[in-house]
């Protein structure tokens, strides 16, 4: 069977697929940009392997499997992903997230950064002897907006640290050991209301964009923090910016944004403004370049279940992480070359 990867991907991140598939597989590498080889070479292909399908993608007509390394799904165009195929995502992003979301409270309460700078100045600020005393985060509330994955990860590691969690979602439910209720996003701003820090853990569709806007930040404490690790437009790009920028909101800490530099397949550190609006004058925003899940083992995690995935389509087995299943399968399939 073959395997259809996009040359801009071919850089070493799903180099374990190989290794890891138990199945016989032949992998592919083709240019999006040369058309008639990236036409020719998704007519043979069985599965691809993709963040994106956009409409101008050719069709596949053996395609089982669109194989996505990541979680999120916005940047496919479902109609034009062909019938046949089964769409599937990879997770294992959480606990890397996790582990950032928990960072960023701790230095937002402790301040680490700022009492380095101060003792390389050999200024004591922040000790026992003058300055203020730092925060912590034990009997702190934080709000989940978007309680899935994500949420229980960081709400596992929060309760360790004594924390109080409460969550909207558009699946509301009772909770479980770490959250004890999950309201509907109907009463997001009566949940934000309570919070200390108010994490945005959202996918991106059409219900979620900018779903934190204006009536949120007001609806939030002075001193509460936003943290956003799920998509940069699920909170208003221009209402975000007023509420630090007047701190009506104690502040922010965002790792995803609202543009992107686009992908050149080169490893130079691209150079490309995050936002429209100037984040990086404000001394209340924390800022990281969608990092948060960018951990040295995320890959090796991604790639084992892509390989799973390969090797139950291989095998006839139901597919992990299914998004959108197949509608029918092809009409023909021809031996594998």
């Amino acid at each position: 069977m073959k395997l259809l990867i996009k040359s801009i991907d071919n850089d070493g991140r799903l180099a374990p697929v190989g290794r890891l598939v138990t199945t016989a597989w032949n992998i592919i590498v083709a240019d999006p940009a040369h058309g008639d080889a990236f036409a020719r070479a998704m007519e043979d292909a069985d599965a691809v392997v993709s963040m994106n399908w956009p409409a101008s993608f050719p069709p596949g007509p053996r395609l089982r499997l669109v194989q996505l390394p990541g979680a999120g799904t916005d940047d496919i165009d479902f109609a034009t992903v062909p019938p046949t195929a089964s769409v599937c995502n990879a997770f294992e992003h959480e606990i890397g997230i996790a582990e950032y979301v928990l960072g960023a409270m701790l230095e937002w309460q402790i301040g680490l950064r700022r009492m380095d700078a101060a003792m390389r100045e050999h200024r004591w600020w922040g000790s026992f002897l003058c300055g203020p005393r730092h925060g912590d985060l034990f009997g702190r509330t934080l709000a989940v907006v978007g309680y899935g994955r994500i949420g229980r990860e960081v709400a596992k590691r929060a309760h360790a640290f004594g924390m109080r969690v409460i969550g909207v979602s558009r699946t509301p439910g009772p909770g479980d050991a770490w959250c004890g209720k999950v309201s509907g996003m109907d009463a997001m701003n009566e949940v934000l209301a309570q919070a200390d820090f108010v994490l945005a853990a959202l996918p991106l569709d059409d219900t979620s964009r900018g779903v934190i806007g204006a009536d949120a930040f007001g609806a939030m404490r002075p001193h509460a923090v936003l943290i956003n690790v799920g998509r940069g437009p699920t909170v208003d790009e221009a209402a975000l910016y007023a509420a630090c920028r007047d701190r009506r909101i104690g502040g922010a800490v965002i790792d995803t944004w609202y543009t992107y530099p686009p992908q050149d397949g080169t490893t130079a550190v691209p150079v490309h403004p995050p936002s429209r609006f100037p984040f990086h004058e404000l001394d209340n925003v924390l800022m990281t370049p969608h990092a948060s899940a960018w951990t040295e083992a995320l890959a090796e995690r991604r790639c084992r279940v892509i390989a799973a995935n390969l090797d139950r389509l291989a095998r006839g087995e139901p597919l992990l992480n299914v998004v959108r299943a197949a509608r029918f399968a092809p009409s023909s399939l021809e031996p594998t070359r």
